[in-house]
């Protein structure tokens, strides 16, 4: 897959956000009247796009009847050994940042704290947290197979 696009209601925020799960911005650029910009990292590349008079998102993790894009997922098997210690520095780390630069950052929101889930004859921790706009990310990692 070449890359993932998302549209956000704040592409500078967008950014900040995602910088904090290791992205770096690699290109920037405009789609015509709106700012946008690629972002890579050891998880994969995404693009942002900035929306102007941006409406929510609907709320495809709470919403059962949902129909859609669901989520990201991120396969942290090679970068961490315990997922639960790795949200909870991620959680530290949002939580100083919102004190630090409140316009930017808001404490992190927690959708599913890691459990472990059997797909097939594999074993994996998973949790969820919401981006800035609110969209779903699942962070998986491989205990068991």
């Amino acid at each position: 897959m070449h890359h993932v696009s998302i549209r956000t209601a704040n592409i500078h925020g967008a950014i900040a956000f995602y910088e904090k799960l290791g992205f770096t911005v690699s290109d920037r650029f405009t789609t015509g009247y709106t700012l946008a910009c690629w972002m890579e990292g050891n998880l994969g590349r995404i693009e942002f796009i900035q929306i102007p008079q941006p409406k929510p998102a609907p709320d495809a993790f709470g919403d059962e009847h949902y129909v859609g894009y669901y989520h990201l997922s991120f396969d942290l098997t090679e970068i961490t050994p315990n997922l639960p210690q790795w949200l909870e520095s991620l959680q530290a780390d949002f939580q100083l940042a919102s004190q630090e630069k409140p316009d930017l950052f808001q404490p992190l929101k927690v959708l599913l704290e890691p459990t472990q889930q059997q797909i097939g004859n594999k074993v994996y921790e998973v949790a969820f947290i919401a981006d800035r706009d609110g969209l779903p990310l699942e962070f998986i990692r491989l205990i068991a197979s």
